[in-house]
């Protein structure tokens, strides 16, 4: 039997396959380590494929997408500097891939897609750790709190906040029916009940502001976009301000206890010293990618030894820009700084600036998410999680490839005007 590409390919008439394949890879991005090479390999198997069906839509003009190839390209260099250069090599490789994956992605899976995909997918995510049911010793703030499968309550809590957003975002955006809110409605309430068990506080305080920020931008379709952009400008200034004055006047600190923080965020300020200290070794092009957290090497044990990690893996700074810092210098923190901020402000640009639509609102908030964690965790560095593949996603989605011979679906993305056999 032959399958039309279209039901491959074009994001107009693959919603079946393409949620199919969001959802492997969500899997596949929250439990590698436990399926192993099963669950990269189905992740691969799900995008890799598709530039045999249609190699022109995602060959034609790639190089549009400069931004995240350069960086691509210098994580691979950096293995001519890295102290593991075996280790640098292996996962720039598939750091690399990962990219590739996102960028097939973009191209091929509509904003809608995508967060049907995301749903289904973290649906059976939360239902695993579910029946695993696993309990875990926190070792920066020294609490026992319920982690499911992962390995710490901000991966679950992470994984549980995005089932929330992108459960909001599709009810208020791209619902067709009342049969929507009835398949969403379980995966809502799964996702409440297990980030409020995981206790974390930088995901439950994220999930709250960048649901704050899409009601925001979601408001402002009823103004013209000359006062979109005054309101944007007047809610900048305010935004600047209240961060200022909550600085000052210990405000900070109260919502940290509010969250049974202290000033140090339980260790993380000693970690960001040690990070910003072992950064100042190779200040220009870092110790190599992936090449600070190995076994072996005194600095690395040392920092596992003092927060008690066993397993002397699965450990970093809880600070993207100093993670980055250490392992690729001020070029690669400048080069994925870049990424980040071009990303969320292609998006909240095309909300203010342009036709209002609801896909760059969702993308947005995707990437304030992502932004306001990149200060505490590490969400982005890394291949096969959800982190870098949203963004990288989110970033490709600003790639307009001029049209030939085809047409504009409404996700900005080429569509073929026959489904080819």
């Amino acid at each position: 039997m032959k399958i039309p590409k279209s039901l491959l390919v074009n994001p107009e008439k693959n919603t079946a396959y393409g949620s199919f394949a969001v959802a492997v890879s969500i899997f596949a991005f929250s439990y590698s380590t436990i399926f192993g090479q099963m669950a990269i390999l189905a992740y691969y198997a799900v995008w890799l494929p598709l530039i045999l069906v249609d190699y022109r839509r995602y060959l034609r003009h790639v190089s549009s997408a400069w931004l995240p190839l350069a960086f691509a390209a210098y994580v691979c260099f950096s293995i001519f500097w890295s102290a593991a250069p075996g280790i640098t090599v292996r996962t720039a490789i598939q750091y690399s891939s990962h990219i590739a994956c996102a960028y097939i992605a973009a191209r091929t899976v509509s904003v809608r897609t995508l967060t049907i995909g995301c749903l289904v997918g973290i649906f059976f995510v939360l239902l695993y750790s579910l029946k695993v049911g696993a309990y875990s010793d926190d070792v920066l703030d020294g609490t026992f709190n319920f982690v499911g499968a992962f390995a710490s309550k901000n991966q679950l809590g992470f994984v549980a906040s995005l089932g929330i957003y992108f459960y909001v975002v599709f009810l208020a955006f791209l619902r067709r029916d009342r049969f929507g809110l009835l398949w969403t409605a379980p995966i809502a309430l799964l996702s409440a009940y297990m980030l409020l068990a995981s206790h974390s506080a930088t995901s439950i305080a994220s999930i709250a502001a960048v649901l704050a920020l899409v009601v925001l931008l979601a408001a402002s379709k009823v103004l013209s976009r000359r006062y979109r952009r005054v309101v944007f400008v007047l809610g900048g200034g305010v935004i600047v301000v209240a961060i200022v004055a909550a600085l000052n006047v210990g405000l900070m600190d109260f919502v940290l206890n509010m969250f049974g923080k202290d000033s140090t965020l339980t260790g993380r300020t000693y970690l960001w010293e040690q990070g910003w200290n072992a950064a100042q070794q190779s200040p220009l092009l870092g110790v190599g990618y992936a090449a600070y957290w190995v076994q072996g090497f005194s600095e690395a044990e040392r920092l596992w030894n003092e927060f008690f990690i066993t397993g002397r893996a699965g450990f970093h700074f809880h600070n993207t820009y100093i993670e980055t810092l250490v392992e690729l210098g001020y070029v690669g923190a400048t080069l994925i700084s870049l990424i980040l901020l071009r990303t969320l402000w292609g998006h909240i640009s095309a909300v203010v600036f342009g036709t209002w639509r609801p896909e760059p609102v969702i993308l947005a908030g995707v990437m304030a998410l992502l932004l306001i964690r990149s200060f505490v965790e590490v969400d982005i560095l890394n291949p096969y999680v959800m982190g870098s593949f949203l963004m990288y996603y989110g970033y490709f989605k600003l790639v307009k490839v001029p049209v030939t011979r085809t047409r504009w679906s409404a996700a900005n993305m080429m569509e073929p005007k026959t489904a080819g056999g």
